[in-house]
């Protein structure tokens, strides 16, 4: 649902899992990465970890979407280095904005 959303404004590649993301980043360093933080393989926690361990992708900001809420998930979410953490449900335009504010933050 969020990749078709924000497919009217930025151009959009979707991984099913972890390991297929950081495939992707590697190919191809994208302005901005969106991910849940519960994924199959590796989960949204230790794929941050990856990015931000890698020279070539660590500045790339990071939104996470997450289901579980609470301060200490926020808050190992934000330690592992993701930029911003959203709580679902999070309506789509709230994506959006995020994901512009970050963009555009980058210019």
């Amino acid at each position: 649902m969020y990749a078709e959303y924000l497919g009217d404004t930025f151009d959009v590649m979707q991984a099913a899992n972890g390991q297929e993301a950081l495939a992707l980043v590697a190919d191809s360093i994208p302005a901005l990465i969106i991910t849940d933080l519960t994924l199959p393989g590796i989960d949204g926690f230790e794929l941050v970890r990856q990015i931000r361990g890698n020279v070539s992708t660590r500045a790339i900001p990071v939104i996470c979407v997450s289901g579980h809420g609470g301060r200490a998930h926020e808050e190992r979410a934000r330690e592992v280095g993701c930029t911003r953490v959203l709580e679902k449900p999070c309506m789509p335009e709230t994506l959006a904005k995020t994901a512009r504010d970050l963009v555009r933050e980058q210019l």
